[in-house]
C-alpha cells in the first residue's frame, strides 16, 4: 500500500510537505532511539511532562491549520487528526467514545510505533501521545458553539500494549481543578 496522504517535495529546497505543513521522514528506530535517550537523560516523569506540553500545543496548532485547509469543524477535525496520525505510521488510532461538551474521549491505539520499536520493553511506552489528545479536544471546544463553557481537557495513557494488552488506550477527561 502506498501512503494515503499527499506528500509534496519542493525541488529547490528538498522540504517535504503534507497539507501545507513541513514534514520530516525518518526511520522509526532513529526517532525511538532519540526518544529513549532523552527519557533516560531527563527521567521519565520530567520527559513525559515536557512531551505532554509540547504535544498539546502541537496538536492544537495542527487542528487549527487542518480545519482551515480542509474546511472541517468540531469532532470531524479530531477524527481527521487520528486518521492522519494513522496514515503517518504512528500506529492505528480509533476514536471509541467522545463527548466534547464534557471534555471526554477514549482513543484506542493498535500497532503503536513505540511498542513495535521496543520489543521486550515493558510498561506504558506510548505516553508521548497523551498531550496530543487533550490539545485536540480543547481545540474542538474552543472553536465550536457547543464547546463553549466545556472544561479544559487532560489526557493520559491508561493501558499500553507494552504491558501485554492487545492495544493502548488513552482517556481524555476534564482537567482537575
Amino acid at each position: 500500500m502506498q501512503p494515503q496522504l499527499p506528500i509534496d517535495v519542493d525541488a529547490n529546497t528538498g522540504v517535504w510537505t503534507t497539507d501545507a505543513l513541513p514534514m520530516l521522514y525518518v526511520p522509526r528506530h532513529f526517532f525511538t532511539n532519540n526518544h529513549t535517550a532523552v527519557e533516560e537523560a531527563l527521567g521519565r516523569d520530567a520527559y513525559a511532562q515536557i512531551l505532554y506540553t509540547a504535544g498539546y500545543r502541537s496538536a492544537y496548532h495542527w487542528c487549527d491549520k487542518e480545519a482551515k485547509l480542509h474546511s472541517l469543524t468540531g469532532m470531524a477535525v479530531f477524527e481527521h487528526y487520528l486518521k492522519r496520525l494513522s496514515q503517518r505510521g504512528w500506529g492505528l488510532f480509533a476514536l471509541r467514545e467522545a463527548d466534547p461538551a464534557t471534555a471526554r474521549a477514549k482513543i484506542e491505539l493498535r500497532h503503536s510505533s513505540f511498542v513495535l520499536a521496543q520489543p521486550g520493553r515493558e510498561g506504558k511506552l506510548c505516553y508521548m501521545f497523551a498531550g496530543w489528545f487533550a490539545g485536540a479536544m480543547d481545540w474542538v471546544n474552543d472553536t465550536t458553539p457547543e464547546g463553549r463553557g466545556a472544561p479544559r481537557a487532560q489526557s493520559k495513557e491508561v493501558q499500553c500494549a507494552g504491558e501485554g494488552h492487545d492495544e493502548c488506550v488513552f482517556e481524555v477527561s476534564p482537567l482537575a481543578s
